[in-house]
């Protein structure tokens, strides 16, 4: 029987997209479900034009947290996937799904990790802090940002003439190649880590 997956993302969900066409082709898994806490967030359109049922959330439902996980149950999610959401988890739900939430960062953490650091802001940081290298970071969601246990990391050189535009490009073939492949390692398997 597939696992069936949640993907939570904020933004444009590129990511989120790159995932469900993944597991279209799987047998072990597949994308059950999209939710948002962004009532314009790209990502519904992107779920809605493959079919995947997507919802947004309001603020308040994410600090509770038992509207959302009512949903995840109907919809008897196995495994959830972050993929550029910004909010914490409510503990409500990190509880109900111990050791089957990840998510996915654009630097090598610890280093560059936390609230307020995603996207170009990470981009931004490593550039400015002089790094040789970044890349991306699979981890463990917990109650803190960015602070779960680390299940694999790839690294990508930084040039010295990178525009934060040019890093982000090479972070997203990373994020492209390797996560649905972790995810799918850690779905089919029933593996914590990898």
């Amino acid at each position: 029987m597939k696992k069936r997956i949640a993907v939570l993302a904020s933004g444009s969900g590129t990511n989120a997209e790159n995932i469900i066409r993944y597991f279209r082709e799987k047998e072990a898994a597949c994308v059950a479900l999209v939710l948002t806490n962004k009532q314009n967030a790209f990502v519904l359109e992107r779920a809605r034009g493959l079919d995947v049922p997507c919802f947004y959330f309001a603020k308040s439902d994410w600090e509770s947290g038992a509207p959302v996980l009512s949903i995840l149950q109907e919809y008897d999610i196995d495994f959830v996937v972050l993929a550029g959401f910004l909010l914490r988890i409510p503990d409500l739900i990190l509880h109900a799904y111990p050791d089957k939430m990840i998510n996915i960062h654009p630097s090598l953490l610890p280093k560059f990790g936390g609230k307020g650091m995603y996207g170009d802001r990470v981009h931004e940081a490593v550039i400015a802090a002089g790094e040789k290298e970044s890349g991306i970071t699979i981890h463990y969601t917990n109650m803190h940002y960015d602070e779960g246990t680390i299940i694999c990391q790839v690294k990508c050189p930084v040039l010295p003439e990178d525009t934060p535009e040019e890093l982000a490009q090479r972070i997203h073939v990373l994020e492209y190649e390797t996560y649905p492949k972790v995810i799918e390692e850690l779905v089919a398997e029933g593996r914590n880590c990898i």
